[in-house]
C-alpha cells in the first residue's frame, strides 16, 4: 500500500525551483557588488594599513597626507647614518597626530647628496647614498600622483635635508599648478626645515654659531637623542677636539642633549603644523 508523501517532502515544482534560484543569484551578486570595508583604523602610517582601512579614512574626510623624505649621509662618528630618517618620521607621524585626519606615508630615505666624480658633501664619506636631483623629483611626483589617486587633497612634503628642499619647492609648485582646477594642493612644507627658531632658542641659551654647527651639531644630535638616543655615542667624541670638522661633523655636538632635543624639534613640528593648517583652510598660501 502506497503512502502520501508529505508536501514539505515533494519535490518543488519548476517554476519554485526556478524561483528560488534567481533568488539565490540575486542575493548572490549582491555580496559581490557590496563594496570591502574594515573598521577605521588609529595607525596613521599607510604602510601599516591595508588598502581598505586607508580607502575608508580617506571616504571618512582623511584627506590630507604628508610624505617625509630624509637621507642616507655620514652624520659624524657620533650618529648613525639614518639620522635625517629617523628625525623625520618621527616628526611626520607626531605632526599628522596633531593635525588629525592626516595619514604618513613611508619616508624617502634617497635623496640629492651632490655630484659623484669628484665626490661631493657627504659623498666622500662611506656610507652616505645619493640620488641625482631629477630622480628624486621624480620620486616625488610620482608619489604624489599616487596620493592624487588615492583621494587625497592636501599632500604635504616634509624634507629634513638642505639638498632635498629645492626639488621639494619645485614639484610643489609645478603640480599644485596643475592641480589647481581640482582643489589638490601640494604644500613644500618649508616651515619645518626653517631652523630660524631653533637657532634663535640655542643663542638666548648662550650658545653661539661655531658651538652650534650647520651639521651633526647641537641641532641634529640634540633632536637624534630625544628621539632614538640608541643612535647617537657622545663618547666617541671625547679627545678629538673642540672643531671636528674632520669627523663630518660641525659644531661642538658634545652640547647636545635629549631635552634640548625635545624643545628643538618641537619647534620645527609647531610650525610645519601651522603652515599645513594654513593651507588646509586657505588662510595663507602653504606652498605655491
Amino acid at each position: 500500500m502506497s503512502r502520501a508523501v508529505p508536501p514539505a517532502l515533494r519535490p518543488a515544482s519548476a517554476p519554485k525551483w526556478a524561483a528560488l534560484c534567481l533568488a539565490a543569484l540575486v542575493a548572490g551578486l549582491a555580496v559581490i557588488g557590496r563594496p570591502l570595508t574594515a573598521p577605521l583604523s588609529a595607525e596613521v602610517e599607510i604602510a601599516r594599513m591595508s588598502w581598505v582601512e586607508v580607502r575608508g579614512a580617506v571616504a571618512h574626510g582623511t584627506t590630507t597626507v604628508l610624505v617625509p623624505s630624509g637621507g642616507i649621509e655620514q652624520n659624524g662618528i657620533h650618529m648613525v647614518t639614518g639620522k635625517h630618517d629617523r628625525i623625520v618620521g618621527w616628526a611626520a607621524r607626531q605632526v599628522a597626530e596633531r593635525l588629525g585626519k592626516t595619514l604618513v606615508a613611508p619616508v624617502i630615505s634617497y635623496v640629492p647628496q651632490g655630484s659623484y666624480d669628484p665626490p661631493e658633501g657627504h659623498l666622500r664619506y662611506p656610507g652616505t647614498i645619493g640620488v641625482p636631483d631629477a630622480v628624486f623629483a621624480g620620486t616625488l611626483e610620482g608619489i604624489a600622483r599616487s596620493l592624487k589617486l588615492a583621494g587625497f587633497r592636501t599632500i604635504g612634503f616634509l624634507a629634513d635635508h638642505g639638498a632635498s628642499t629645492g626639488p621639494q619647492r619645485e614639484v610643489a609648485e609645478r603640480l599644485s599648478r596643475e592641480w589647481l582646477s581640482e582643489g589638490v594642493r601640494v604644500v613644500d612644507v618649508s616651515a619645518y626645515y626653517d631652523d630660524a627658531a631653533q637657532l634663535e632658542w640655542l643663542r638666548a641659551a648662550g650658545e653661539t654659531p661655531d658651538t652650534i654647527g650647520r651639521h651633526a651639531g647641537i641641532q641634529d644630535t640634540s633632536e637624534l637623542l630625544a628621539i632614538a638616543p640608541e643612535g647617537v655615542d657622545l663618547g666617541r667624541l671625547a679627545g678629538i677636539g673642540f672643531r671636528a670638522e674632520a669627523t663630518g661633523a660641525s659644531g661642538d655636538p658634545r652640547r647636545a642633549s635629549a631635552e634640548r632635543g625635545r624643545t628643538l624639534i618641537d619647534l620645527r613640528i609647531r610650525a610645519a603644523l601651522a603652515q599645513i593648517e594654513a593651507a588646509r583652510t586657505g588662510t595663507r598660501p602653504g606652498g605655491p
